[in-house]
């Protein structure tokens, strides 16, 4: 798929040169979300959304419906974390209708179009239309999790890392160095090789990932009694037992210093010396996030787009130091993250 997902980034770049244009603070998590929307609606999908060009597209307004609950749904969802029994009985729904309606439609006419006309395509939808044993519900059930969980957290991230490149010159130019250094060993093309030869740009990443994980706190069902080492308190069966993620990345023994943005933490021999569970962006374990790998793929791409062609200062219409909204799935910052960007 990364033909396909390097195939959006001519519009990131339009809809960035058009704020260089006319000098505008550029409200980056909005540009970014657009951007991996695109990413995802190609990938998963099949279909080109051009949220980047489209201000009032479908798409995107859905996707800001998923992540933008109202009180009613907190409580919905509040309950069935509680109680998930009685909110299986009551068939109490999780996701708004008109987004479910929405995206099953999509999936159905999309399906009814690929069999009818013999069309195939190298991307996920396609390779669940091969399964065969699957019902246009349940492929879209697939496709609704793939979008949710990659427009949004891949854009939050790049978001965050161009917040602290932006309030660090210097950090920021050292990654657009290594950037132009390794494109130019592949010719200047943007390749899957030339993205994972980027290792300052793992710990970049890594680093925002710590200081602002996307998804601050895990949740497991512990499957048998166990007793913690060294303590006397056992975990019963069935408990649901949450992960702080966010402490977890800001305790001290791991990290000093931990309101610091510093990739350093991320080289080879920092990474050996902590216990290998003191970084959860993505969980960990069997139930390790699955799209871990795509995420950071279109994270890479967008990052390297972008820090090759502009450089980045944060505006003035930022709210520092940052405050983040109570009311999100997602970790964001309020009044959102503006950045001012200069063509190179």
């Amino acid at each position: 798929m990364f033909k396909i997902l390097v195939d959006c980034t001519p519009d990131l770049i339009e809809r960035i040169d058009s704020f260089c244009r006319e000098k505008k603070p550029i409200d980056i998590k909005e540009v970014l979300g657009c951007f991996t929307t695109d990413i995802i609606g190609s990938c998963a999908i099949g279909l080109q959304f051009n949220t980047s060009k489209d201000k009032n597209s479908l798409f995107r307004e859905y996707g800001r419906k998923a992540f933008t609950p109202t009180y009613f749904d907190l409580i919905k969802m509040s309950f069935a974390m509680a109680f998930p029994r009685l909110a299986l009985a009551f068939k109490l729904r999780m996701t708004r209708k008109d987004v479910s309606d929405f995206f099953l439609q999509l999936v159905r006419d999309t399906v009814k179009y690929r069999v009818e006309n013999n069309y195939s395509r190298k991307d996920f939808i396609q390779l669940l239309i091969d399964l065969q044993n699957l019902t246009n519900e349940e492929i879209a059930a697939q496709c609704f999790v793939f979008f949710i969980a990659g427009f949004e957290t891949s854009s939050t991230t790049m978001t965050f890392v161009l917040y602290e490149l932006s309030r660090r010159q210097d950090l920021q130019q050292k990654l657009r160095n290594e950037i132009n250094t390794v494109l130019a060993k592949y010719d200047g093309h943007m390749t899957y090789e030339a993205i994972q030869d980027m290792k300052y740009m793992d710990q970049v990443i890594n680093e925002a990932l710590r200081m602002y994980p996307p998804v601050p706190l895990l949740s497991r069902k512990c499957v048998k009694d166990y007793k913690i080492p060294d303590q006397e308190i056992i975990i019963d069966k069935g408990t649901t037992v949450c992960i702080p993620i966010w402490g977890i990345h800001y305790d001290k023994d791991y990290y000093p210093e931990p309101e610091i943005f510093d990739p350093e933490r991320f080289n080879e021999d920092n990474k050996k010396s902590r216990h290998h569970y003191a970084h959860l962006p993505f969980g960990e374990g069997p139930r390790i996030c699955i799209g871990l790998r795509f995420g950071l793929m279109q994270t890479k791409v967008g990052l390297a787009t972008l820090l090759q062609n502009y450089n980045f200062w944060v505006a003035g219409r930022t709210q520092e130091p940052l405050k983040y909204k109570v009311a999100s799935f997602i970790l964001a910052a309020e009044g959102e993250i503006w950045l001012d960007a200069e063509k190179l």
